[in-house]
């Protein structure tokens, strides 16, 4: 017999959901011969590409990991002692092997539907608990994307709130982070307000046009300064004062809030989270309670269930470009809930005494360092400092010398001039060893020419800062704080909260727009290597080739893919995205002398981001209608194109859009904006649907982003990191986002985000991802999506009217189903949304882009077998509703409006409801044999909104005041 050879482990394979036979069975569900017809009838032919994706060919998995050990082996881990705001630190293995590495805590979506999320919730809780005792303030939301965002984001936060008239100045010490200081540049310059950089020690506050000022403590150069009285002038005159702060160090320094900061800003990464040459970190941002209606991003608040029961869900929703779109100010969408859940769990695990350990060892090192380096000579500038040293050198020759001598012996300083004296700093962290100190000092002393003192580690130093300066309040007192600091009791706790969410690791995830698709473990498994976790993310450029390699395969891939000349990886979320690539059109036009083109035209059916990106762009938002068939409004669009011409800035446009479709019309939309002058932005939440079939280029746009953390496989992570890189046509290029830090190849733009790469280290996956891949099967993901969510459209039409089709009654990758008319029954879309969890399922995308609707997206990587689980529960759950609507089930008293049912609800002694206990909880066969059981019923959202509990304080704490506050929205995380 002949055997022939091929492959026989093909990642494609792996990542697609149906196989052969599973394809020939859906295919004649949906009455079609082959995907070919299936994709001819869907997607227009005018916009499909002429040629195969020009990409390197699929390695198998062994393959790929081989090759990428050899790219991340290019990254040189020196010592790194740069400081501004990245530390080297350690995330405990317990940690990293139970929820980094865990697909039970990466897998998961964001908690919109909090009876299925209530493990993340309460990490989230923890998270918010820690940095509200840290930073002494009333609030904190559960993270925002890094240090610089969370900054911009108070800055457009009291610009928004200052009353006093025409303020349009915004004070920044010099002493703030300079990646924080070219990001607030990059946000304030479109909405006119004027930074005001300055020594806060001279600085006149008395200036009538500023609103606001932020600080740093410590300061960049690590000076450690009492910003009380500054503080206290800033309010006498009206204005409102943000203080960045490191995190660690407030264990030993008073808190801002102590101070009367009305906001303090930070990075988390120090609190375990590798430093990963940027990212993604959580950022984080507490205020006070009197600004808890306008505090930006996410906030975790404790509610009652229908039992009565604590329960946790998202309150305040500030994700407030859905609420108010081209009102919003703010365009928050993504958090990083994972790396909040790490830093939340390292204090969690830790505990308050450890964590204090932690900094007091790494100020005792410190000391001893400055005592070490001026028995040396050298002049050490800072007065009182907490981690950081800033010496001040005699020359530029100096300074040189040591730094060769110093990457000689592979440590990392930060070199910097102040006012053309050359300086050096150097920041110890939580890994440094008294073997550290000693190399460090044996640089100097060998540049020096000077013998050095034995240095020997000290058993106790005296702080020898001002009482003022000195912390004597408690922190992270609550029980969950201290009592976990065993390895049985943190792996305990870790999985009774892993327990109570429903992930990818369960069921499906449906949810439209999100693209909750496989999140390969080969894929996963390089994060976590210290050849990308351990570098700087402002180490020199040559000890980072591996990264550099890694950037630049994946730029050029994702041009391969849009059919772009250019591409920026760093926005870290797709709003960021959108705004980034909002600002590119934006430089273009003042570029060319068109500084009045600031107008929008966005979409009805568009992402609530959109509107929101446009407005913190400077632009001037103009809606356009759509049509009853849900697409775009041509007419209306021209219309206004025409009405706009002199003013009009750019297009922005989903596609397939919000509601599912290809639209026929999208070239001619595009060359009607050109027409006019006009740029086209498309937004990439539906890129799934286009990868290999069509791109943004070809269809006439000039900028799009991608959602890395949907199409390309990075974990939503349970609500965030996210990737939201940037494609741009050539003309565009120069505009992309460059970074004061960094080369960034002759851009002149500022930095969107604090790190040049945004994050970095979370990009190996889409990386891994289009290597084992390859140009073809990526394709054929896009095929198997779209055959998927058609399959589940021909099964569930005839129970659930499929909203919007396309000309030959295609959906594309995902679809709408109206569950409007279930009202008349008294039957609510939440009411399907909770069912759900009782078959074991996440409810799909609820009320958006259409209230009483549910957007399935069902992704690629789902099986026949699991497509048709959920197909029949939604079956089962329409009979469900078909008996209230003929009055043999109660209108109220139902099975629906029970849901979720607990375990304890169905074990009472006394069971008072008109249906079983086993139609509660084993609507089929399937929950029967996997049962995942809500470990909370229902959640009263108004209830949780009138006595907002925001951290882990006992509830008796509380007075139970009485106002209705935002309520939750329903749209799609970016």
């Amino acid at each position: 017999m002949l055997l022939k050879t091929k492959p026989a482990d093909v990642f494609v394979d792996r990542h697609n959901g149906p196989d052969s036979a599973a394809v020939a069975d859906m295919l004649r569900t949906i009455g079609v011969e082959s995907i070919d017809q299936l994709i001819d009838e869907t997607v227009p032919a005018a916009i499909r590409l002429k040629k195969p994706l020009n990409l390197p060919a699929a390695l198998t998995e062994r393959a790929f990991l081989a090759k990428f050990k050899q790219i991340a082996g290019k990254n040189q881990l020196f010592k790194n002692y740069i400081g501004l705001g990245y530390h080297d630190t350690q995330l405990p293995p317990v940690i990293q092997r139970n929820i980094l590495e865990n697909p039970g805590w990466y897998t998961a979506y964001t908690p919109y539907q909090a009876e299925i999320a209530q493990g993340r919730l309460e990490a989230l809780i923890n998270y918010q608990t820690m940095i509200i005792d840290l930073t002494g303030l009333e609030i904190a939301n559960a993270s925002l994307l890094d240090e610089g965002t969370a900054a911009a984001e108070t800055l457009h936060m009291f610009h928004s709130l200052s009353k006093k008239k025409n303020a349009t100045r915004y004070f920044v010490s010099e002493q703030v982070l300079p990646q924080t200081i070219d990001v607030l540049r990059t946000r304030a310059t479109p909405l006119g307000i004027e930074l005001v950089v300055g020594d806060h020690r001279t600085f006149d506050l008395t200036d009538e046009s500023l609103f606001g000022a932020i600080l740093q403590y410590p300061a960049a150069d690590g000076a450690v300064y009492d910003y009380t009285d500054f503080i206290s002038k800033a309010h006498d005159n009206n204005l409102f004062v943000t203080v960045a702060a490191d995190l660690l160090s407030l264990t030993l320094l008073t808190p801002p809030g102590e101070m009367g900061a009305d906001a303090v800003v930070g990075n988390s990464q120090r609190f375990g989270v590798p430093m990963g040459y940027g990212g993604p970190h959580a950022g984080f941002l507490a205020t006070k309670d009197a600004f808890k209606r306008v505090i930006p991003g996410r906030i975790i608040g404790q509610s009652i269930d229908a039992a009565g029961n604590k329960a946790y869900r998202m309150a305040l929703q500030t994700r407030e470009q859905h609420i108010r779109r081209e009102k919003a100010t703010s365009n928050i969408c993504t958090a990083q809930v994972l790396l909040s859940v790490l830093a939340g769990m390292y204090a969690v695990y830790h505990g308050p005494q450890r964590i204090r350990q932690f900094a007091s060892n790494v100020h005792a090192l410190t000391q001893t360092l400055a005592g070490a380096l001026a028995n040396l000579g050298l002049n050490q500038r800072n007065e009182f400092y907490f981690d950081t040293l800033d010496l001040k050198l005699e020359s530029a020759e100096l300074q040189q010398a040591i730094r060769q001598e110093a990457e000689a012996a592979g440590i990392n300083f930060r070199y910097f001039e102040e006012h053309g004296t050359p300086r050096v700093g150097i920041s110890l962290h939580q890994n440094t060893e008294i073997e550290d100190v000693r190399a460090i000092v044996a640089v100097f002393s060998k540049v020096l020419g000077k013998e050095a003192a034995a240095v020997e580690l000290p058993a106790e130093v005296t702080v020898n800062w001002p009482a003022g300066l000195i912390r004597t309040s408690e922190y992270l007192t609550h029980p969950v704080f201290n009592t976990h600091h065993s390895e049985t009791e943190i792996l305990r706790y870790m999985k009774q909260l892993e327990n109570k969410d429903l992930s990818l690791a369960h069921s499906m995830i449906p949810l439209g727009s999100c693209t909750m698709k496989l999140n390969a473990t080969a894929e996963m498994i390089p994060v976590t290597w210290p050849e990308i976790g351990g570098l700087h993310p402002f180490a020199p450029r040559e000890q980072a080739q591996g990264y550099a390699e890694i950037f630049t395969d994946l730029e050029k891939w994702l041009c391969e893919v849009t059919g772009f000349a250019a591409v920026s990886l760093q926005p870290n979320s797709g709003a960021q995205g959108e705004y980034a690539g909002l600002l590119a059109i934006k430089g273009y036009h003042d570029a060319r002398g068109d500084q009045h083109r600031n107008v929008a035209l966005i979409p009805a059916s568009a992402h609530g981001t959109n509107p929101a990106s446009a407005v913190m762009a400077g632009m001037q938002v103009v809606v356009v209608k759509s049509t009853e068939e849900g697409n775009i409004d041509v007419e209306d669009l021209k219309a206004k194109a025409a009405q706009y011409a002199d003013k009009l800035s750019c297009l922005m446009v989903t596609y397939p859009s919000t509601h599912g479709v290809y639209e026929e019309t999208i070239i001619d939309i595009c060359e009607t904006i050109h027409q006019h002058g006009g740029r086209v932005y498309m937004d990439g939440a539906n890129m799934n649907a286009q990868v290999g079939l069509t791109s943004p280029a070809t269809i006439g746009a000039d900028v799009c982003h991608l959602n890395l953390h949907k199409t390309f496989c990075i974990p939503h992570g349970g609500g965030g990191p996210g990737v939201g890189p940037i494609g741009v046509v050539a003309d565009l290029a120069p505009y992309l986002s460059g970074h004061v830090l960094i080369d960034a190849d002759g851009r002149t733009a500022g930095a969107v985000t604090s790190a040049p790469w945004g994050s970095a280290s979370i990009l190996p996956i889409s990386y891994a991802y289009i290597n084992m891949m390859g140009g073809e099967g990526l394709t054929q993901a896009t095929r198997i999506a779209i055959l998927n969510a058609n399959y589940i459209k021909a099964r569930l039409e005839e129970h659930y009217p499929v909203l919007y089709t396309g000309a030959n009654g295609r959906c594309a990758h995902e679809m709408i189903l109206d569950c409007r008319q279930f009202k008349k029954a008294g039957i609510e879309v939440e009411d399907i949304a909770k069912r759900l969890m009782d078959y074991g399922f996440h409810a799909p995308t609820v009320s958006f882009p259409v209230a009483g609707t549910l957007m399935v997206e069902p992704t690629e990587s789902e099986s026949k077998e699991e497509l048709d689980r959920f197909i029949e529960a939604m079956i089962s759950i329409r009979k469900e509703i078909a008996a209230v609507e003929a009055g043999r089930a109660d209108a109220k008293d139902n099975v629906l409006k029970h849901a979720p049912h607990t375990a304890a609800a169905v074990l009472a002694h006394e069971w008072t409801r008109p249906y079983t206990r086993e139609e509660a909880v084993y609507p089929t066969e399937y929950a029967r044999a996997h049962k995942f059981w809500p470990t909370v019923a229902r959640i009263d959202s108004a209830y949780g909104d009138r006595n907002l509990i925001c951290s882990c304080t006992p509830l008796e704490q509380y007075v139970d005041a009485e106002e209705q506050l935002v309520s939750t929205d329903k749209g799609p995380s970016y």
